[in-house]
């Protein structure tokens, strides 16, 4: 069944997918606008559950790809996420059904409504993630083994490029970072095209569902003036890791990512203890004095600890004060296949994974 995807939502969905991007994802701010736009000029969103899909049904799965901080510096155009997914059609010689998200964090959980409100399908509530990761093969289809190609890729200047084929995963993680890369490190990502049955089967189901009630628990919070931390923590079942303030920023944009770490120190209950967090894009690891004490795939997010707005790893700057908070991970990350693709091994930490939730 479809349901249409109320205005009043937008920007629920934006507030609880940019927690929800553990930093990564995009800003999604401007994509809101742009939503808000379409809205505006007479356009509407459907969404689909997926268990409504039919098994022979063919689903595009979209995002943006490149480093956070250049896609905070260059407008987006909607249209050249539409372009990416008609790009693959024409490829693939015959139409998606539904077009789905790749990630629900940030920015990108936005990205299938920007498409679907210009080409007319509708949005999948699932995506493939549970949260933001850099990489191609840090995904739930990657973990089921699913096919990685084709992916389609369109950038501001009427660039277009198919990558028909990869080795593995990780190959088109590096053929697709590198022309990314090559096109200024951000453009519109249209993935390999999933069947209704392999969204069913890999996809994590309900994510636009979970980010949006995410953002009304804050949004309300903020208007009845509660905590809007304890407020996240309550309702998402998180833990709270640190709090303090920014003393610290060392960020590289290099390679087609956003790489470096941001050291707190504590006030409250941390006084006297220093955090420091380390990133690729997304918080990856969390070091409470030279101890590990929380990492991927648990979802590590930094909130503004008055508003309890996420703040991304672009936007963190210096006397910020913050709260580091863990929210649990879809379960086919936490598995020992899923630890493999996201555990923090998977991001050069010789750690071995232990969740904050054990």
């Amino acid at each position: 069944m479809l349901q249409e995807f109320p205005e009043e939502n937008i920007e629920s969905l934006a507030t609880g997918a940019w927690i929800l991007g553990t930093g990564g994802g995009g800003n999604p701010y401007l994509s809101t606008l742009n939503l808000r736009r379409l809205y505006a000029d007479g356009a509407r969103v459907q969404v689909i559950q997926p268990e409504d899909l039919a098994d022979d049904d063919m689903v595009a799965v979209v995002s943006g790809m490149g480093a956070p901080l250049v896609g905070q510096e260059r407008l987006k155009d909607p249209r050249h996420m539409a372009r990416a997914v008609e790009l693959m059609e024409d490829y693939l010689g015959r139409p998606f059904r539904a077009i789905m998200a790749l990630e629900i964090g940030g920015a990108n959980a936005l990205s299938p409504f920007l498409a679907a409100a210009l080409l007319g399908r509708p949005v999948v509530n699932a995506d493939c993630m549970g949260r933001a990761y850099p990489e191609a093969q840090m995904t739930s289809f990657a973990i089921g083994g699913l096919s990685m190609f084709p992916l389609s890729m369109v950038d501001v200047r009427d660039n277009e490029v198919i990558v028909a084929r990869a080795e593995s995963w990780k190959w088109m993680e590096k053929i697709s970072r590198a022309a990314c890369t090559a096109v200024g490190s951000t453009a519109a990502t249209c993935k390999a095209p999933r069947t209704g049955r392999e969204v069913k089967d890999w996809g994590i189901h309900h994510t636009i569902t979970q980010a949006t009630a995410l953002g009304r628990v804050v949004l309300d919070a903020r208007a009845r003036h509660d905590d809007p931390v304890a407020a996240v923590l309550d309702h998402a079942q998180g833990k709270q890791v640190f709090r303090g303030k920014v003393v610290d920023v060392d960020r590289t944009t290099t390679g087609g990512f956003l790489r470096g770490k941001t050291v707190i120190e504590g006030i409250d209950a941390d006084r006297g203890a220093t955090l420091e967090l380390a990133f690729q894009n997304e918080w990856a690891v969390a070091i409470r004095d030279g101890v590990p004490v929380a990492m991927t795939p648990d979802l590590l997010c930094l909130l503004d600890s008055l508003s309890g707005g996420a703040i991304g790893t672009e936007a963190v700057r210096y006397g910020q004060r913050v709260s580091v908070v863990a929210l649990p991970a879809p379960k086919i990350l936490t598995t020992p296949a899923g630890v493999a693709a996201v555990g923090p091994r998977a991001f050069g930490y010789d750690i071995d994974f232990e969740s904050v939730f054990q």
